[in-house]
């Protein structure tokens, strides 16, 4: 039989990221819950009745039964139209989980992300020092991720190659974090710019075995000169307002490897809200002065599945 139940959820919105997490803790769902397109579908029509809307980004997670590791996470995307998407994920709604489950004295902790098979080390920051770039830092509440794994790593370059021809233009399939796909704006048009990414999108999803309407891969154009660099990137439903976080550390990862098309990354990358900073080392990739901030609790309807 079934019937309805409670479940607490937190609203979580991390700087940078376009939108608030809906962020569920599996051991606090009803027992016999299960996170599948059905419970979801419910929860987000319960969405509608609150002040999120809008909301299209749903993080699960719980302690891991992995040596090392704190917190598994799954994330899921809502797609524009209502459905789900399960194969992306999401660096922004990792954090989202991290600070949600904070604890007086939380040290450093450890995600691995299941969707992506990511292992990412959430680290805080002093409330005062210096990042990789020249100004001093006051980031208490901020974060450095460190996604670990080299840059060097197999299936980095899904294809196996550092460039790819998209449509007769140059690109970078990178998979790091997500799968991305990096161009150079030089070989782009100024009028027209989101359509001709979202074509080339098209063509990598298919060269990589995903629908074309899905929400991988992911895309950003850039531009590099004397004074860094400088990076504009979709997301679901349009421009990202900056970077995505797994975006900042796909791009630092293909800076990284010899013959893409992205140069070096370290340091401040310009986007049109602001910056982001990232490093790269031969072991990892990591994005600097993350922050997130708890907005409030819900109570949201979850159906409950059980065995006479």
């Amino acid at each position: 039989m079934a019937g309805a139940g409670q479940a607490t959820a937190i609203v979580v919105r991390a700087h940078d990221a376009p939108g608030p997490t809906l962020v569920l803790r599996l051991d606090r769902l009803p027992p016999g819950a299960l996170a599948l397109g059905g419970e979801l579908a419910r929860l987000r029509h319960a969405l509608v009745r609150s002040p999120y809307p809008d909301l299209n980004k749903i993080a699960l997670y719980g302690r891991s039964a992995h040596p090392g590791v704190d917190l598994d996470y799954r994330f899921v995307q809502i797609l524009p139209g209502g459905g789900f998407d399960f194969r992306t994920g999401c660096g922004h709604s990792l954090l989202a989980c991290v600070v949600a489950d904070l604890r007086p004295g939380t040290g450093p902790v450890t995600v691995r992300a299941v969707t992506s098979g990511d292992t990412v080390f959430c680290e805080p920051e002093p409330e005062s020092g210096h990042g990789p770039g020249p100004e001093p830092r006051a980031d208490a509440g901020a974060y450095t991720l460190s996604f670990l794994k080299a840059p060097t790593a197999p299936g980095t370059l899904p294809t196996g190659r550092p460039r790819d021809l998209l449509d007769g233009i140059p690109v970078s399939l990178v998979r790091y974090g997500n799968p991305y796909v990096f161009v150079d704006a030089r070989h782009l048009p100024e009028e027209g710019l989101r359509e001709r990414l979202e074509g080339l999108r098209a063509h990598a999803a298919r060269l990589l075995g995903h629908p074309p309407h899905s929400a991988l891969p992911k895309i950003a154009a850039f531009t590099a000169g004397p004074d860094g660099i400088a990076v504009r990137a979709l997301t679901v439903g349009g421009w990202h307002p900056r970077l995505a976080l797994t975006g900042a550390a796909a791009l630092a990862a293909a800076g990284a490897l010899d013959g893409t098309v992205v140069p070096p990354v370290h340091g401040v990358v310009r986007t049109p809200g602001g910056t982001v900073t990232v490093s790269a080392a031969p072991d990892r990739v990591r994005v600097h002065h993350k922050r997130a901030d708890v907005l409030e609790r819900l109570e949201l309807p979850w159906r409950v599945h059980a065995t006479a």
